[in-house]
């Protein structure tokens, strides 16, 4: 299995080609500078960093030091969209203890945080990007103060095999009523801060996304299609009616988990993990119908099987298919989806394995209407001037991603706030540090 980012076209095609997948390829990058315009939102381009979280806020989930310096860095970027990273709305649902959480209490830093990130894109760009913060419970990883301490939706043999967790961590009917009532408040909070919208998180295996799986949970946030998605639907309704008009509603959503029914989402029943996207189409015109604009697009569990949501040259297993298959599956299957709903524009992920090629494959797909932005994750933190550079002609090699897993080995160890170790002097030395012990 070949696996080497893909730094030329021939590459692009050779992968493809021994991996029985298709991915188109533009020399032409402007459809990448075009603008936007979503709910009387500007986006002056069509790039747009993803949520990365660097676990290093405050204890009382503020922005910290290295918080303010890594989005000091994604503004000067000159992304179009910064998706502000997972913001915890309640502290047992904080998936460790220095992830941001915005209360009441620290409002101001979060306003002072927006304040700076539009100030210094303005300066260095010309234009300030649309902010979108991610609300979120983390759910089954919660773990405010530093061990497990999950909140689960239903038993899962898949993650707890030998080790089931204790039934009182099954969160109650009336548990989800107030975490649907504090992502509103999240959203109400983050409209106060200046951010020009919120995702109420429904990916990644979080609370909100193991719903959408909760096949075998009762009550009335189980089994049926309408009971599994109660907690979004509700959640993106209530924050549309707390919020402004032009205030953007949106989630970032799991499209599909990866493992089998009736424990994955987007999978087919009795075939293993073959991708159905049936349910979330309609998921997608449910949200439509609630007023929502812009959904971002994901896919897999980054804890069980990371290769599918950012497939990697080195990660902690050998995974069974080629990184270009699964980069394929994500950036086809977003492509599929706006088929369902052409009038929504929805972001895309998975790019950082493509290294110098992601502009080029992007750009085919956003000319075709695939899609309506390009999503970069790890890459922001190798590269946070990658839309700088694309806008002016096409990303460096020396400055990419290289997809080999470090900043989530940072990530996984007590206390560890990810980064670039091979491109962020910070984090060589950060990861020097940690490893050499």
């Amino acid at each position: 299995m070949k696996k080497a980012i893909t730094f030329t076209k021939e590459s692009l095609y050779e992968q493809c080609e021994a991996a029985g997948v298709s991915l188109p390829y533009a020399e032409d990058l402007s459809p990448l500078a075009e603008t936007a315009e979503i709910a009387g939102h500007l986006f002056p381009n069509r790039l747009a960093c993803q949520a990365m979280e660097g676990c290093d806020g405050t204890a009382d989930g503020r922005p910290d030091e290295l918080t303010k310096r890594r989005y000091r860095r994604f503004a000067e970027g000159g992304a179009g969209l910064i998706w502000f990273e997972a913001t915890a709305v309640m502290r047992e649902g904080r998936a460790n203890p220095r992830q941001l959480w915005i209360t009441e209490d620290n409002l101001d830093s979060f306003k002072r945080e927006v304040e700076e990130i539009k100030e210094t894109a303005m300066k260095k760009n010309g234009y300030a990007p649309v902010i979108v913060m991610q609300a979120t419970h983390s759910g089954r990883y919660s773990k405010p103060d530093g061990v497990p301490a999950p909140l689960i939706a239903y038993h899962s043999p898949i993650f707890e095999k030998d080790h089931p967790i204790s039934d009182d961590r099954i969160v109650t009917d009336e548990y989800l009523d107030r975490v649907g009532e504090a992502l509103v408040n999240g959203a109400r909070l983050a409209e106060k801060a200046g951010f020009d919208g919120v995702d109420i998180k429904a990916c990644h295996r979080y609370l909100n996304c193991e719903l959408l799986s909760a096949f075998t949970r009762p009550g009335r946030y189980g089994g049926s299609f309408e009971n599994r998605t109660r907690l979004l639907r509700e959640s993106v309704a209530g924050a549309r009616q707390v919020c402004g008009e032009n205030f953007l509603v949106s989630t970032r959503m799991n499209a599909y988990d990866g493992f089998p029914y009736p424990y994955g989402f987007g999978v087919t029943e009795g075939n293993g993990i073959t991708p159905d996207f049936t349910e979330a189409k309609e998921i997608l015109r449910m949200l439509s119908s609630l007023g929502v604009k812009l959904v971002n697009i994901t896919m897999g569990n980054p804890y069980f099987n990371p290769h599918v949501n950012r497939p990697y040259v080195r990660g902690g297993y050998e995974p069974e298919e080629a990184p270009i298959f699964g980069v394929a599956r994500m950036l086809n299957g977003t492509a599929e989806l706006k088929k369902a709903v052409p009038g929504m524009k929805l972001i895309c992920s998975g790019l950082s394995y493509l290294g110098t090629s992601a502009p080029h494959v992007v750009s085919a797909f956003v000319k075709d209407g695939g899609f309506d932005f390009a999503g970069f994750g790890r890459t922001i933190f190798a590269y946070p001037d990658f839309a700088r550079d694309i806008l002016s002609g096409g990303m460096k090699k020396e400055k990419c991603c290289i997809a080999c897993s470090k900043c989530t080995e940072i990530m996984r160890t007590p206390g560890g706030t990810p980064g670039c170790a091979i491109r962020d002097p910070l984090y060589t030395e950060l990861y020097r540090k940690i490893f050499s012990k």
